[in-house]
Parts: structure tokens; sequence; C-alpha cells
């Protein structure tokens, strides 16, 4: 079966709608969930997040409940927005790339609106998951620098924002790439002639805005 690599931050409710229909693709690939901090790969591109600019804030969410109706998923908005995502990050890497323990810790703060950064319900998640001192668990320098490697992975494979899956070197962003990877899978060299390889041969013009710090 042919592996990809499934990189996603808790924060992002494009990631927790993708983890609900995730299904459609691990029948057809093995794809390794590693959790990833967007604001690093945001800082990295020089990009701000979406929830700094209040009108697209305001649409990602209200796109957000749309998609959850679309697709029949079941969304709860978390207590507010943006949270701190490091222990959900953090305790995902402590469950060694669980995808169902992944899916648990998505569906609490998601399905179930639980607030992450509530020490009593912390402390209960992770007894679900089974990690007995999950406050504990997330200080380990062990932990720390894992995540930071999945990053900076992340980063050095061109990974721009979450949900991502890289699939053979490329790319595919967002939730509404989930077909696009599905459709990948099955015309690999189709897709691979008439798509990708008319990007990677299409021209780039010259920037006609200044880039931040110029």
């Amino acid at each position: 079966m042919r592996k990809a690599i499934w990189y996603f931050d808790f924060l992002s409710p494009y990631a927790y709608l993708q983890s609900a229909i995730i299904g459609k693709l691990t029948g057809h690939i093995f794809l390794e969930p590693k959790p990833v901090l967007f604001a690093g790969i945001l800082n990295h591109h020089g990009q701000l997040g979406p929830a700094e600019i209040p009108s697209k804030r305001n649409f990602i969410f209200q796109q957000s409940l749309w998609l959850a109706k679309k697709y029949n998923i079941a969304l709860k908005l978390p207590p507010f927005h943006p949270f701190n995502p490091l222990p959900a990050l953090r305790l995902a890497i402590a469950v060694d790339g669980d995808m169902k323990k992944i899916l648990r810790i998505f569906d609490f703060i998601w399905k179930e609106g639980g607030d992450i950064e509530n020490h009593n319900e912390f402390q209960k998640l992770g007894n679900d998951l089974g990690v007995k001192d999950p406050h504990a668990v997330i200080q380990l320098t062990s932990v720390k620098q894992k995540l930071k490697e999945e990053t900076d992975r992340a980063i050095s494979q061109g990974v721009f924002g979450v949900p991502s899956i890289v699939l053979d070197k490329q790319i595919f962003w967002g939730l509404d790439a989930t077909d696009f990877v599905l459709d990948y899978l099955q015309n690999t060299v189709a897709i691979k002639q008439t798509i990708i390889n008319e990007v990677l041969n299409f021209k780039v013009g010259k920037a006609k805005r200044k880039k931040p710090n110029q």
C-alpha cells in the first residue's frame, strides 16, 4: 500500500472536518498522521494566521459550520479561538501517531466543544487516551523536540498550511483536496501529465507587491 503523510494542527477547523472523513483515504493508502505547529509554518512563510484577520476569521467559521452540515459532520465550536494548540499537539506526539487517539483529540475540541486549555478537561482527555499524567507528559523535552522536528520536516517539504497531505512529494492542501488525493491515487500518471507537470512548467510573473519588511 502506498504511503503518505497527513500534517495537521488541532487549531484548524478544516483539519477537524478532514479528520471526520479521513476514512475515505485510509482504505486506499497508509496515512501517517503528523501533528505540526501551524504558527511555526506561518512564521516561516511570513504569513498572518487566519484568525488574525477578523473578516477572514468570521468567514472561516461560517464556512466550517456550512461544510459540517453539507458533509453531515457534527461540529460544536470550542469556547474560544484561537486557543493554545500546544497541549493537544504534544499529547498527539505522546500517543505515538495512534490515529484513533488523534481523532479522539479532534472530537474533544471540535465535536464536543471541549476546552483544551482547561486543566481538568485536559486531564480527563489524557486519561481517556491512556496517558496517566498528560500535564507532565507534554512538558517532556523529548515530546517538545519531536513536535519541532515534525514542524521543521513539514516546512522542508514545502508545506504552507494545514491540513496537508504529502504524497509522492506532492502537497494536497485543505479539506477540499481530499477528493483530489483519491483521484490522484487512481489516476496518478494522467494527473501528473495533465495537471502537475503543466503547473511545474508554468512561468512565474514579476511580483507586483512588496513582501513584508521590504
